[in-house]
């Protein structure tokens, strides 16, 4: 499974990283830096009954697919699409930190939160303890954690490190049975995503998050992940209870990003005032 060959490369890569001197350098990073921004305030502010609030993610490979667009060979830059996102109305960003599978870079989310100024997921297969105040130092605001790729202890355990360090924290489900971990064994957690992508096949079926939601409280902020691509798709998610949506692949694949975006989330809705002063002009040209 892809799943457990990212995580046996990712505990590896960590072994290489067990010093106290690199602790220490990140511990100095993180007194420097400003407080992160609320993640999950921020996208629950945004959902609307229009659409769910957007996580857009910057995404330049997949182990599945390879790389999003074959431009990326030559010339990927991740704050440029961070700045698009944010231009068309997505409330955070999610920024793949892998290298090894994904291309991704610990530096794209810092270059991100130096330039955009979006609430940042770090987007990272978390196994050690190390990785929080990578994150943390490179200018995360929030931390995934895939609750398959973690024991009951680990999951507890890693939460209380990200939110010790200030950070939100996005538990990642796949199935009913891990849903129940998160409600019994981290009752605090408010953001609670729902993948739609099979583990094994590495598909996607938005069922996952249409049987998942109804086993979520309500004071929960769900998230559905992956496998939305047209408005219709935004709509079956919001219908299933989903207050935010994050989406990569069918962003960055897009033709215009911009336009996407808009299509996703649809038209900007008019304020009362707008919408009198509107039917007013119209009425001049009848």
């Amino acid at each position: 499974m892809i799943l457990d060959r990212i995580l046996e490369h990712k505990k590896a890569e960590l072994r290489g990283k067990q010093s106290q001197g690199y602790l220490a350098e990140l511990k100095c990073r993180i007194a420097d830096r400003p407080a992160p921004l609320g993640f999950i305030q921020t996208v629950e502010s945004q959902a609307t009954p229009q659409a769910p609030a957007l996580i857009a993610e910057v995404k330049k490979s997949s182990p599945s697919q390879g790389l999003m667009r074959q431009e990326f060979a030559d010339a990927f830059n991740p704050v440029e699409i961070a700045n698009i996102y944010k231009m068309h109305g997505a409330a955070a960003v999610s920024v793949l930190t892998d290298t090894s599978f994904f291309q991704g870079a610990l530096a794209y989310l810092e270059a991100i939160k130096q330039t955009v100024g979006l609430p940042a997921l770090n987007k990272e297969f978390m196994v050690g303890d190390i990785q929080f105040y990578e994150a943390r130092a490179f200018g995360a605001d929030a931390v995934l954690l895939i609750v398959a790729a973690l024991d009951r202890i680990q999951l507890e355990d890693f939460f209380a490190v990200a939110t010790g360090l200030d950070m939100d924290v996005l538990l990642e489900t796949h199935h009913e049975r891990e849903v129940e971990t998160v409600l019994e064994r981290i009752p605090s957690a408010r953001l609670i995503g729902i993948n739609n992508r099979d583990l094994q096949t590495f598909s996607t079926d938005l069922v996952m998050t249409e049987r998942l939601a109804a086993r979520i409280p309500e004071d929960r902020l769900i998230v559905s992940e992956s496998g939305i691509h047209t408005r219709e798709d935004v709509q079956r998610v919001m219908e299933a209870g989903a207050k935010a949506m994050l989406i990569g692949e069918s962003l960055i694949r897009a033709n215009n990003i911009g336009e996407k975006i808009i299509e996703l989330l649809g038209p900007p809705q008019e304020t009362p005032e707008e919408a009198e002063e509107n039917a007013h002009d119209r009425g001049r040209w009848i």
